[in-house]
């Protein structure tokens, strides 16, 4: 194989998964990791953690892209993408899925025996979410509990254990993404109708689609209380909550019925915001505790 051809193809593989992205569920993992600690874990677990996660997402991302390559080839808002425009074949796609999962089963079983044998079990929920819009209006929270096992994956990853307060955590990452995963639905509505897919909006209206999204988030934010609460976390978590409840009412300000417009700004830009404003206020927490 040609070496420079297959450095572009990974380039390209790269742009294909927006890899970028891990950001929206790392936070998350690493706010997993940090309540099993009670502060920063090992720099091995966290590095083990971080191939994880990211080997994880680029897998599932990767796969999606195999999975929808002809319904992204008649969507015109998709079928730029690198599958159906021809930039990459769906061979080398299914071989970077395989290369990306072999990476997290590696990266758990550095972690430890438990993370090791439910790798499995993680990959394949990551890798289903592909597969439900053909069948279910429930596909945004089957992609909510593929990032929500993250954080219960990472406090496995530090303890070796499962804590069912950590599965707190998972919910609040199901409905968060469940629910902007919803909004971002809306603007495939007239195509999931005549490709009968399945999604909130394509069943329900974009208005109540968007009234759903918030519904979601409003059980996340119940769901992210429990947590501190569950945690014995303090001020700085509570500021933390209180500055995401903010963020995400402006995300959901951005969007309406009849102005999808600022969609992407609400879907990436402000996602990416919440992750890791979250982190920053749960970590604080946790480390000012331990001074």
């Amino acid at each position: 194989m040609n070496p420079v051809s297959t450095l572009h193809n990974v380039r390209v593989s790269l742009e294909m998964i927006k890899w970028e992205h891990s950001v929206f569920a790392l936070p998350f993992a690493l706010c997993g990791a940090m309540l099993a600690a009670r502060g920063w874990p090992s720099a091995w677990q966290l590095l083990w953690i971080v191939v994880a996660m990211v080997s994880a997402r680029s897998a599932a991302m990767a796969f999606n892209r195999y999975a929808d390559a002809e319904i992204d080839a008649a969507n015109p808002r998709t079928r730029s993408r690198a599958v159906p425009a021809g930039i990459l074949s769906k061979r080398f796609v299914g071989a970077f899925v395989i290369a990306a999962s072999a990476i997290f089963i590696f990266a758990a079983a550095m972690l430890n025996r438990l993370t090791l044998l439910l790798s499995p079990i993680a990959l394949g929920i990551v890798l289903l979410y592909s597969y439900t819009k053909r069948f279910t209006r429930w596909s945004h929270l089957v992609l909510g509990l593929a990032l929500g096992v993250a954080p219960a994956a990472a406090w496995i990853a530090v303890r070796g254990s499962l804590d069912l307060r950590i599965l707190l955590l998972t919910g609040v990452v199901t409905f968060w993404v469940g629910g902007f995963d919803v909004l971002y639905a809306c603007q495939d509505y007239e195509f999931d109708n005549s490709f009968g897919l399945h999604s909130l909006p394509r069943h329900y209206g974009i208005s109540r689609g968007l009234l759903l999204a918030r519904v979601m988030h409003v059980v996340m934010l119940i769901l992210l209380i429990s947590v501190v609460v569950s945690f014995g976390l303090g001020k700085l978590a509570i500021a933390g909550v209180i500055m995401v409840a903010m963020l995400l009412g402006y995300e959901h300000s951005l969007v309406s019925a009849r102005d999808l417009s600022k969609l992407n700004a609400a879907f990436f830009t402000m996602n990416g915001v919440i992750a890791v404003v979250l982190f920053i206020f749960v970590a604080a927490d946790l480390l000012w505790h331990r001074l």
